[in-house]
């Protein structure tokens, strides 16, 4: 049974309206795995009539004739249908539309990549399929979904062929906060919002992981569950995700990931990791894992003009990654051999874990400090190399408005109150800063478990945000 639906509202209505036009309509959904894409899809043809179609996963044995036959069998089951010949896919696109050709209709090509990626002729044909045949019917939507947005950007969004036909291209992100919460069910009121966030910050809001979650369990029984048993869900997913997405290319993947879980880093700290010399190919791969979702490029930038620099880092911001690569990897055959309980100091690590979390909610920081975010200048983890004239420094996150006004946030995950000390901490970053001269500075504190008394009486701090309301819209 499926877990209910949660979320997506914003992208279920950019669907739905599509059935308002007056002609057919070509859509991608991308991102990473496991976020949900071909349910969304599902989501919204549910009330129509809808025919899902999927790739084989790629490995060395799945030719293309393999996925031609596939799909050719696809047809088959789906349509009812005598088996069609699998030697051409513009046969096999015709067969698909005559049975599409009338009336609300929504077709679902998932993992389009694996599908076609070792086709040539793969793209062409679905291209001429859609002139001649999917758009002759007004309300059909057709959409392709796909794990690998860097094949998707490169072969359907920037080619020529598919130029002017994307009536819509929607990239899912992780779930808010508010909405991860939906996932303890009838719990959330008993189940404290540290527990969770100790869940969500090896899990991300990631919806397949979060419906893994037991809400009777604790967090740290559910990881143990999950992570640290040899038939957990999260115990092999990190060489699912690698060997699916990256096929032979995936052990250099893997060595750069494993260094960016050591912390962010700029480009150079890659080759140096990879052992190479500089070159555009780990460009490449780099905004690969972007693209993917797994990575972000951060790029700090000129706090007198507010645009970018071309000085950046690369932060692991998938969390599961991170806490794949930090605990379950290096404990893999003791975890095998079963002689491997959750690890004590895990939640030692959970610091730079909750930062992405914060990050990648980043919008809702923006409402409760009553930014307007045509306001924002710039925004992103800040970091400043030492110079002559300026220490180096790190910000957590750092917000400029075009008021000339920097909000710099200091992300503290605990399980105990936050001391005093923090306030000394934050003084330090701020004087590091090179502030132009008419730039105020507005501190702010991003908590899970309360700050101490001092804290609140210095009045130090311009904002002090409870994350925990962060659970709740």
């Amino acid at each position: 049974m499926l877990h209910p639906f949660i979320g997506r509202k914003r992208e279920l209505r950019l669907l739905s309206e599509l059935f308002q036009k007056k002609s057919a309509s070509l859509v991608v959904i991308r991102g990473r795995r496991r976020i949900g894409k071909s349910r969304l899809a599902q989501e919204f043809a549910k009330s129509v009539p809808h025919y899902v179609f999927s790739g084989l996963p790629p490995t060395s044995e799945v030719s293309a004739a393999n996925q031609k036959e596939d799909f050719a069998l696809q047809l088959q089951r789906v349509m009812k249908i005598p088996l069609p010949r699998a030697d051409d896919w513009g046969d096999l696109f015709w067969h698909l539309a005559q049975h599409t050709q009338k009336g609300k209709v929504v077709l679902i090509l998932d993992e389009i990549s694996w599908m076609g990626s070792k086709d040539h002729t793969f793209l062409g044909k679905l291209k001429t399929a859609w002139d001649l045949y999917f758009k002759s019917n007004p309300q059909l939507v057709l959409i392709l979904c796909g794990s690998i947005s860097s094949w998707i950007e490169e072969n359907i969004l920037s080619s020529t062929g598919f130029m002017g036909r994307i009536s819509l291209d929607i990239t899912l992100e992780e779930l808010p906060l508010h909405e991860c919460n939906e996932f303890w069910d009838g719990k959330q009121q008993q189940v404290s919002s540290f527990d969770k966030f100790k869940l969500l910050s090896v899990t991300g809001g990631v919806p397949r992981y979060l419906e893994e979650i037991l809400p009777n369990q604790s967090a740290e029984t559910n990881i143990q569950r999950l992570c640290f048993q040899k038939e957990g869900f999260l115990f092999s997913e990190f060489e699912r995700i690698f060997s699916d997405l990256f096929s032979q290319r995936s052990a250099t993947y893997k060595k750069i990931v494993e260094r960016l879980a050591e912390g962010p880093c700029e480009l150079k700290d890659i080759y140096t990791a990879l052992d190479v010399e500089k070159s555009g190919v780990i460009s490449d791969y780099m905004q690969d894992l972007v693209t993917a979702g797994f990575v972000s490029q951060d790029f700090t930038w000129n706090l007198k003009t507010g645009l970018d620099s071309k000085l950046s880092h690369f932060r692991l911001k998938d969390n599961y990654l991170r806490f794949y690569l930090k605990y379950i990897s290096p404990n893999k055959k003791k975890i095998e051999r079963q002689a491997l309980k959750l690890l004590p100091q895990w939640q030692s690590a959970m610091g730079l874990q909750f930062e992405n979390l914060v990050l990648s909610n980043r919008k809702v920081i923006h409402q409760i400090l009553g930014i307007d975010v045509s306001d924002i200048v710039n925004d992103n983890p800040y970091f400043q190399r030492k110079t002559i004239n300026w220490a180096g420094c790190q910000i957590d996150y750092l917000i400029q408005t075009r008021f000339s006004t920097c909000y710099l946030c200091e992300i503290k995950f605990s399980n105990q109150e936050i001391s005093r000390s923090v306030i000394d901490e934050v003084k330090g970053k701020i004087q590091s800063l090179a502030l132009p001269r008419n730039m105020s500075t507005r501190p702010v504190l991003i908590h899970v478990n309360g700050v101490d008394e001092q804290v609140l009486e210095s009045n130090f701090f311009s904002s002090i945000i409870d994350f925990n309301n962060m659970l709740y819209k």
